[in-house]
């Protein structure tokens, strides 16, 4: 069961990834320092967070989503 809920600042990260995956977290980290102003490390932790709800994994560097864009907002708005 994917957690339908997600914040401002975890969506626009997760229209980075869905926009430009796969993509390599090194790519990631770039992406998200040009367009959110994010450390790392701030990268890394929201990575982790929405990897842990089933929306996003790593795998080798390669960041893929598990759920579409589509299907998560499909189910935010059930």
């Amino acid at each position: 069961m994917v957690d339908k809920k997600m914040g401002v600042v975890e969506a626009k990260f997760a229209d980075i990834v869905w926009l430009n995956e796969p993509i390599t977290t090194k790519q990631l980290v770039q992406l998200c320092e040009e367009q959110l102003d994010w450390k790392r490390t701030t990268t890394y932790t929201v990575l982790k967070r929405l990897s842990d709800r089933g929306i996003f994994k790593t795998e080798n560097s390669v960041v893929t989503s598990l759920i579409s864009k589509d299907d998560f907002y499909a189910i935010q708005s059930e």
